[in-house]
């Protein structure tokens, strides 16, 4: 029996129109925001599921949500070009962080949130001092040649996924970037709890385990449908299970030692399932998609 949460125990249909994003806040996990093609950011408590709170002040899609350790504060960026730290009490923005010139796919916080880094369409990432009065970035990377999917920041460093099929990995002790070939468009980077490996989504329908310290594939896992959309994947059960949406309507869980599928649930009334999260405290997942409904699942 896979202890896994494949029980849909919830739908929340708040956002009119398609859910790019979802996560759960730090620590705890007792909450859940979720942003959308609606320009619409929500809060909404994960048990209950309740709706707490409304952020609404971008103009444009919502693509990328980061909640600060301390879950006082929340960036979010999308097709505005700025990133905007908010109040999560107040739920007013806090600062606006210009400087892409394209829609911004990414955003993640370092540690302590002093620092927020954002991926663009314009093919740069970009550093900010959230903590200054500064307008400008501290760090500007722009060794990618198109668009940053997505970026994972752990202990020194920042991992980004690129749509030119490269995956690369910023030492900010030592000042170096390592740069690894996956060889297709790249969608989704998340590291593993100990740092010493990388999930690696792309649009070849294959989700790679990379080892850092060599850049070779330790596990492949596959049968999702993945060939256009931007899809999220993530660990499971203390990185037991990588777990994925798909672009037939399904979620999936691989064994992550064996690479054998354990689970495959329909939902999302067979749209995209472009988003995914998991609580392990919880014992619980929520995914988002196209059909603009957000669903919690859990352990029966």
């Amino acid at each position: 029996m896979v202890l896994f949460p494949s029980h849909q125990a919830a739908t929340i249909s708040r956002h009119v129109g398609p859910v790019h994003c979802v996560t759960y806040s730090s620590g705890a996990g007792q909450y859940i925001l979720t942003g959308g093609q609606d320009r619409k950011i929500h809060l909404f408590n994960s048990s209950t599921t309740s709706h707490i709170q409304t952020y609404d002040a971008h103009g444009y899609e919502i693509l990328s949500l980061a909640v600060s350790p301390d879950n006082s504060r929340f960036a979010s960026v999308g097709g505005d070009k700025s990133a905007f730290l908010w109040d999560v009490a107040t739920a007013k923005t806090l600062r606006r962080f210009s400087g892409h010139y394209a829609r911004i796919n990414t955003c993640g916080f370092n540690h302590d949130a002093s620092i927020l880094v954002t991926g663009s369409f314009d093919a740069t990432v970009r550093c900010w001092d959230t903590k200054s009065n500064a307008n400008k970035p501290v760090m500007v990377w722009d060794e990618a040649k198109d668009s940053i999917t997505s970026l994972t920041v752990g202990d020194g460093e920042v991992v980004t996924g690129c749509v030119d099929g490269r995956l690369r990995r910023y030492d900010l002790r030592m000042g170096q970037i390592h740069v690894d070939v996956i060889g297709h468009p790249i969608t989704s980077v998340m590291q593993t709890r100990d740092g010493n490996a990388i999930l690696v989504s792309s649009l070849d329908e294959t989700i790679r385990l990379m080892d850092k310290a060599t850049g070779g594939c330790l596990m492949s896992y596959k049968g999702h449908r993945n060939k256009e959309y931007r899809i999220s994947s993530t660990f499971a059960m203390v990185d037991s299970y990588v777990v994925s949406g798909s672009e037939d309507g399904t979620v999936w869980a691989w064994d992550i030692l064996e690479g054998k599928n354990v689970v495959r649930e329909v939902a999302h009334a067979g749209k995209v399932v472009s988003a995914v999260a998991v609580n392990d405290g919880r014992r619980e997942m929520v995914t988002a998609g196209v059909d603009g409904t957000v669903l919690i699942w859990r352990t029966e």
